[in-house]
């Protein structure tokens, strides 16, 4: 997780726009940067992705090499800023010291936490043109496997679970003795499919030569990293290829090419996929999957967990896309984001247009054209989402394959798509290579700005790009919650409950995965704790609140970028039912008023027991005691403080917070039996009433 602490700030009156002169370049090809080892620039790139592989502070880069050329070393660059203690934004080839040893035809490199750790493992989609080979799990090191972070072993192996075996699809005689199976990929995506707090994988396939007759499938997480297929259907094919009335393994309905049906009885899932995309379309938090094609028509899924209360997906690409428009056959690419600024995901379609760049609208969960893009017609490969002038809104860098990179600014602001084409004398990129595959965009030097590297797949001499921003002006934007999740009213239980948030930023999705977001929690009015959260994919976050709390529950969602900025979402909330433990006794008072004493949740055997207390002098300290035995009379400690309760055997410091409120926590020990009862009390001392003491009433908890 990539956190830069400066000062908190929001984003309600960021009015920043981009003020450099008309002779100043935007990006600068900055060769001085990368790495001076021989050999690490000069392979045949087709993917580019980052995250912070040592977890210090800075972005560090891999490279899917090889691609149409054959097999190749996948490649690391390790931003030299953090531990290694150099200049940030310039680059080390550590590939060698740090990567597996392996050659392959490799199109795509994904980083993503597989295994739940904290760290980013990578995983490497390849393809079997030349060389039968399967797609790969490199682990990093560091978190649970107890080595060192930012250094990758090779468990292909391992992490393929059953492939070919009962319950999967792929044909035995697909499956390779060193794991994993044989396909033709360009592509794998994570995302939570099924709502359980893990990342599960969607695996490309564009099928032998291109034809486009082997199926992308999906794979599910056991929550440590290991994929076995999702294949509700329960077939299994005879070969490499799916056809048609075969039943379509993990959408609804069967294999129908080009399918316009949209109730479940047919789905096409077999298309020349380079690209696919994860994110929540129509506002329910679920992951729906575009699935791309390069010359066919895209397909879209929506999931219907929500729906149906299961994992399901449901070919509607007839009712989400715009099909009749879609008609170029060199779609490479699409890409999801918030172009017009309304809280839901847009589409850029990459040559669909007849080889022109086209802008989509979602109306609702339906996209819908909107524009062509200026000066789109000319082979573009690959679109990424910034806001390199930092005026809050999302700009476009398109790699081109066939001439020079392209730049378009975000000019009319919100609902209007006014994409401007920005002049390569502006821009700068017509200093770079003019064959490239890819390119991605961070703020790779942590000047507040977003650069971008570009993966050249030139035939000869290849050579990687980096194009450091010159603008320097600084991300004042916080992140936006555009929705949370809504709970509905439930009785206090054991386990958890999960809620979701839907949180975009002027940034691209995968750079805003990483940011920090959490639910801060409150029981009547007390705030308990925060719910730090996992990422979903897209725009979604997933937390999980306590189920065991007891009153009016309300959470918030938070999250804040590498610059500080924070983002507030609404306060939701739902009424838990149950008992918060019958009081007794009496009580002293303090400056402020009457401490009140209640319990914020059930104690569960295994679950979390909240006390929280409220009344009090902000600041102040205070002891929670626990005790076996409550006194029928209270007795009287002097100058009015009443015990309530003989026999703790926890007693607790707590200090109030600001709002006048103590809360104390602990875990309650499984195997307790029904019927047990806890006495307790709340003790503070109150400095605002001359150092005096003050008591709450006591309370008895009982075990369900």
């Amino acid at each position: 997780m990539r956190f830069r602490a400066l000062a908190l700030s929001t984003a309600a009156s960021a009015t920043l726009s981009l003020a450099a002169p008309a002779s100043a370049q935007i990006f600068v090809n900055d060769t001085a940067a990368l790495p001076a080892t021989a050999g690490s620039n000069n392979s045949n790139t087709e993917e580019v992705d980052f995250a912070d592989v040592d977890l210090d502070g800075d972005w560090d880069v891999a490279f899917a090499d090889g691609g149409d050329l054959g097999n190749d070393q996948n490649r690391l660059w390790i931003n030299r800023g953090g531990l290694q203690l150099g200049v940030e934004g310039t680059f080390l080839d550590l590939t060698v010291e740090r990567l597996p040893a392996i050659s392959d035809s490799s199109r795509d490199v994904e980083f993503a936490d597989i295994d739940d750790d904290g760290d980013p493992d990578l995983f490497i989609s390849n393809h079997s043109t030349s060389f039968s080979q399967t797609s790969r799990f490199w682990i990093n090191v560091g978190g649970d496997q107890g080595g060192t972070l930012g250094f990758f072993v090779d468990e292909t192996q391992n992490r393929w679970v059953g492939v070919g075996g009962p319950g999967s699809s792929v044909w035995p005689g697909m499956v390779l003795a060193g794991g994993g199976f044989i396909d033709w990929s360009s592509d794998g995506d994570f995302a939570d499919l099924d709502n359980d707090g893990d990342l599960d994988l969607v695996h490309t396939s564009y099928g032998v030569s291109y034809n486009g007759n082997s199926p992308t499938r999906m794979f599910l997480n056991d929550g440590a990293g290991f994929f076995s297929e999702f294949n509700p259907s329960g077939f299994k094919l005879t070969g490499a290829t799916i056809v048609e009335g075969n039943p379509a393994i993990w959408a609804e309905g069967l294999q129908s090419a080009n399918t316009t049906d949209t109730t479940g009885a047919f789905a096409d899932i077999a298309e020349t996929t380079v690209d696919g995309d994860l994110f929540d379309v129509d506002g329910d938090f679920d992951i729906d999957y575009l699935l791309g094609s390069r010359q066919l028509q895209p397909r879209f899924f929506q999931n219907r967990l929500e729906e149906s209360g299961t994992l399901a997906f449901r070919d509607v690409s007839a009712a989400v896309l715009p099909q009749a428009q879609i008609v170029s056959s060199g779609k490479y690419e699409q890409e999801v984001g918030d172009m017009d600024g309304d809280g839901d995901l847009d589409l850029y379609g990459l040559n669909w247009a007849t080889f022109d760049d086209r802008v989509y609208r979602n109306d609702g969960g339906i996209f819908s054209s909107l524009a062509k893009l200026p000066g789109s017609s000319s082979d573009d490969e690959q679109v990424d989402f910034l806001d390199f002038d930092q005026d809050g809104d999302m700009d476009v860098y398109v790699a081109n394959f066939s001439g020079t990179d392209k730049l378009y600014d975000n000019t009319d602001g919100p609902l209007a798509f006014g994409m401007a084409l920005v002049g390569t004398g502006l821009s700068g990129l017509g200093a770079g290579s003019t064959v490239n595959r890819d390119a991605d965009v961070c703020d790779l030097d942590g000047d507040g700005d977003t650069d971008v590297i570009a993966g050249d797949s030139s035939t000869f001499a290849p050579s990687n790009v980096f194009f450091r921003n010159q603008t320097n002006v600084a991300d004042t934007w916080g992140p936006q919650i555009v929705s949370t999740e809504d709970l509905e009213d439930a009785p206090a239980a054991p386990g958890g409950r999960p809620v979701r948030t839907a949180v975009l930023d002027n940034a691209s999705l995968y750079i805003t995965a990483y940011q920090p977001v959490w639910f801060e929690i409150f029981v009547d009015g007390i705030e308990i704790q925060l719910a730090t959260t996992n990422w979903s994919g897209g725009q979604i976050f997933r937390g999980v609140l306590p189920a065991e709390l007891v009153g009016q529950v309300q959470y918030q969602a938070r999250s804040v970028d590498e610059y500080g900025n924070l983002g507030d979402g609404p306060l939701m909330g739902y009424t838990a039912a149950g008992s918060p433990g019958v009081g007794f006794g009496g009580s002293t008072p303090s400056g402020v008023g009457t401490p009140s004493l209640r319990a914020l949740s059930v104690p569960f055997p295994g679950e979390t027991l909240y006390l929280g207390a409220d009344q009090l002098t902000p600041l102040s300290m205070g002891i929670f005691a626990l005790a076996t035995t409550a006194l029928a009379t209270p007795i009287d400690l002097g100058s009015g403080l009443l015990l309530n309760v003989l026999d703790p055997f926890v007693l607790a410091s707590a200090k109030a917070n600001e709002a006048g409120a103590a809360v104390y926590q602990a875990q309650v020990p499984t195997g307790l039996p029904s019927g047990v009862q806890i006495q307790t009390q709340y003790f503070g001392l109150d400095g605002a009433a001359g150092a005096v003491f003050t008591s709450s009433n006591g309370l008895t908890v009982t075990v369900p």
